[in-house]
């Protein structure tokens, strides 16, 4: 899913977020909104778990919105408010919205708001020159309805009820001698023309009446003059539509032109973009088409949503992001690249390829939790603490701590726990106890879950690096469920090109995880973990990804490189 607006400022977790990405995402959104005055709104990039659902529950928060692509689409660079013309739309009435707008160009839609073309100043102009100049008659002929020229005229109608169809009609205007008219009108309908043809004239009662005996399509009777009650009725037994125009004859034979329906003027041809569509996508393949106007629509139908200009494609404005829990862009949500990150929050190494175009607030301790740096912001600024925020905070702090037993645990977390726990009103073993056994995966999680709830990815010694991690209240399910896992670490593999996949399923109340580790051979064997079988590793005592598992990895990484380097 993209971003419907880039106006807030968007707080996010990591890819495959945990308890504290998302945790950490909310309490630092409510810290901006307090203590900042800032519109900040918490997202997430991926699903939420099942323990983090019981913990949003508990706590009577929002689930965060899912957010997957961060980059700025066409449907944020667009004009929602630009002015559009329905497809029967009159010359007249788009010239004047058009004038109205300072526009040139306008999209024109159906009157279901489907898109139907891109109309331009130019293509406008069309309406009002012949097709052809071969014979007087292509000249005086339009394709027209009687409704519309009543419209446009701001006519009234006084005899034959007027179509709505658009029809080809041949002009005649009444402005000659009586013979030369009776002669005209009369060779039309020796040419069996009289029911194409719309004359136009003043006050001249001789020509209403001929025009009407001779069954012509269309009377228009200009200057503001009547219609004799006789004629009037006769013209309603033929079916002879009468219109009466306020204008005077130029300027009526004028506005009869300006009738003509813009969906005649429309191309076959024009490019659209769909309302999801990156800007960083289409900006070459746009770049070099002669449209300058670009329909916008929603994905999979014709429903416009806005237009844009090639101007917008420029210099596009970015999404402003604050990230939390993590501060490598291979963790971070799709687009975070060309995004405006104004502050990170994290308690992870650092990746080193994070940049901004300006300084930036950068907070990163080597402390159990994000959660723990948040929470304390509150604290030392005295902002006040909203009981469910205090909640998630603490269920941040207790996942990535295991309540305060992991190596990872500093005396920060463990004063920023008392005080959260207190304002959340929770016990903090007893809300311990009830957050794990929320929900195993390792019971009830597909190999998916299992894989996907928690899972990080590093780049290290030149290696591509996946490791996911499970707490769980026992490991009594492990061996029935470690082939399952190894098939889906070698599919993970395969699809997304690591050299390493390493799950973890750990046990909170042992602090004892088993590892499933699959990739390379020369990485998992340097290891320094008891072998249970060929991609099965026993760690005693291992409970910390950040702290204990992955240094591991990266020094067998280093290790097997370093052996082979020697080798050679």
């Amino acid at each position: 899913m993209t971003l419907k607006s880039q106006k807030p400022t968007y707080v996010v977790g990591h890819l495959n977020p945990d308890t504290d990405a998302i945790c950490s995402a909310i309490g630092q959104a409510e810290y901006l909104r307090k203590a900042e005055n800032v519109e900040a709104v918490p997202i997430r990039c991926g699903a939420v778990p099942s323990r983090v659902a019981w913990v949003l529950g508990q706590a009577g928060m929002e689930t965060p919105a899912l957010v997957t692509d961060v980059r700025t689409t066409a449907e944020l660079i667009c004009d929602k408010d630009h002015v559009s013309v329905c497809e029967d739309a009159t010359f007249y009435s788009v010239y004047r919205a058009m004038q109205k707008s300072s526009v040139k160009s306008v999209p024109v839609v159906s009157s279901s708001n489907e898109i139907r073309g891109i109309l331009h100043f130019t293509d406008l102009m069309q309406l009002l020159m012949p097709d052809s100049l071969d014979g007087q008659q292509s000249v005086k002929t339009i394709h027209v309805s009687q409704q519309h020229i009543k419209e446009t005229l701001q006519g009234q109608s006084v005899a034959a009820s007027l179509s709505e169809d658009e029809e080809d009609l041949i002009m005649f205007v009444g402005a000659s001698s009586k013979k030369s008219v009776f002669e005209s009108i009369n060779a039309a309908k020796a040419d069996g023309l009289c029911d194409k043809q719309i004359v136009i004239c003043g006050d001249r009662e001789d020509i209403h009446a001929e025009a009407v005996s001779n069954s012509v399509r269309v009377l228009v009777v200009a200057g503001g003059y009547k219609v004799q009650d006789a004629v009037v009725a006769e013209a309603k037994q033929k079916g002879v539509a009468i219109i009466l125009s306020r204008f005077d004859t130029a300027t009526t034979v004028q506005l009869v032109r300006c009738s003509r329906s813009v969906s005649n003027a429309l191309g076959e041809e024009f490019l659209c973009v769909n309302a999801d569509e990156a800007v960083s996508d289409i900006r070459k393949r746009l770049s070099a088409a002669r449209q300058d106007l670009f329909p916008v629509v929603e994905k999979g139908t014709r429903d416009l949503v806005g237009v844009f200009r090639k101007s917008a494609l420029v210099d596009p404005p970015a999404t402003t992001l604050v990230l939390v829990d993590h501060n490598e862009y291979a963790q971070a949500v799709r687009g975070v690249e060309e995004a405006n990150v104004i502050e990170v929050i994290d308690h992870h190494r650092l990746g080193g390829d994070v940049m901004s175009r300006e300084p930036i607030r950068f907070l990163n301790e080597p402390v159990g939790s994000t959660c723990t740096l948040v929470a304390r912001k509150f604290r030392y600024m005295s902002i006040p603490l909203s009981k469910g925020v205090a909640m998630c905070l603490c269920a941040g702090l207790i996942s990535d701590t295991l309540n305060l037993t992991s190596p990872t645990t500093t005396e920060l977390d463990r004063s920023m726990l008392a005080w959260l726990a207190d304002i959340a009103e929770v016990n903090a073993v007893q809300f311990t106890h009830d957050f794990f056994a929320s929900g195993s995966l390792l019971a009830k999680g597909s190999v998916d879950e299992l894989i996907g709830t928690d899972r990080k990815q590093f780049n290290e010694g030149g290696k591509s690096i996946s490791i996911s991690q499970v707490e769980e209240m026992d490991l009594g399910r492990f061996s029935e469920r470690s082939s399952e896992m190894i098939c889906g670490l070698e599919l993970l593999i395969k699809n997304e090109g690591y050299d390493v996949a390493l799950l973890a399923v750990t046990d909170i109340t042992k602090h004892h995880s088993k590892i499933v580790a699959v990739g390379d051979p020369r990485v998992i064997e340097a290891l320094p973990f008891a072998k249970i079988s060929k991609n099965v590793l026993d760690a005693v005592g291992v409970v910390s990804r950040k702290k204990q598992i992955f240094p591991a990895v990266s020094s067998a990484i280093h290790g097997a490189t370093a052996t082979t380097l020697e080798s050679i």
